[in-house]
């Protein structure tokens, strides 16, 4: 695996001076929303922990939950503030008209917080979750317990994994990584189907619990 060579052989560099700081950066980042290998680099330092005095793995683990957590809830602000106004100007065009928005908003409350929490362990939905929460108003306070939780054990999970069992943690973690996404797509496609289908069902119940103008109901207040 050469790319997670030449990233080890980066992190060793770093790691003496700077090795919490990339850790929390990179996870943080990821966790804003764009595609960077966070998980692999907490394994890594992780790694290099358990073989170099100069790397605390409680500290590495603090630094992972803590840009974990700080990167999920600047996501989150993001798609507060900007995702609807992005879904009203464009959302027509792939098919996400007023009935739609409304219904995607109805469905993250109900089921938001198991979204937020089991994202956190499957590449694609940690970069996306965040912003998605934030875009569907859901209750800041059950985003925050939700994404803190999913957040210190992921951390905690995969630190203390790779510190215990190394190298071995990492091959496994790779060689799972496109069941587990294939999974998740397969699971995301199936819910598709579903809410396709009883799209009409759905949507009445959406109406029901956010009546009114769309724009009236973003502001409704929740529970």
């Amino acid at each position: 695996m050469p790319v997670i060579s030449s990233l080890f052989g980066e992190l060793q560099q770093l790691a003496p001076l700077h090795g919490y700081w990339v850790v929390g950066l990179i996870v943080g980042l990821e966790s804003l929303g764009l595609p960077l290998p966070g998980e692999t680099i907490l394994v890594l330092a992780a790694i290099y922990a358990a073989t170099d005095p100069s790397l605390n793995i409680w500290l590495v683990i603090a630094v992972a939950a803590f840009g974990a957590i700080i990167g999920d809830n600047i996501g989150y602000w993001l798609g507060s503030r900007y995702g609807y106004a992005l879904l009203l100007r464009y959302g027509e065009r792939i098919g996400m008209l007023e009935p739609r928005i409304k219904l995607g908003q109805y469905l993250f409350l109900r089921h938001g917080a198991k979204v937020v929490f089991l994202g956190r362990f499957v590449a694609l939905l940690r970069i996306l979750a965040a912003f998605l929460a934030g875009l569907n108003r859901m209750p800041w306070r059950a985003f925050l317990m939700a994404n803190a939780t999913g957040g210190l054990i992921w951390a905690t999970a995969f630190g203390v994994g790779g510190f215990i069992f190394g190298k071995a943690l990492l091959q496994l973690h790779h060689a799972l990584a496109p069941i587990v996404l294939a999974l998740a797509l397969a699971g995301f496609f199936g819910c598709g189907y579903l809410i396709r289908r009883y799209e009409d069902r759905l949507t009445e119940l959406a109406e029901r619990a956010l009546p009114g103008p769309l724009v009236a109901a973003l502001h409704v207040k929740r529970p």
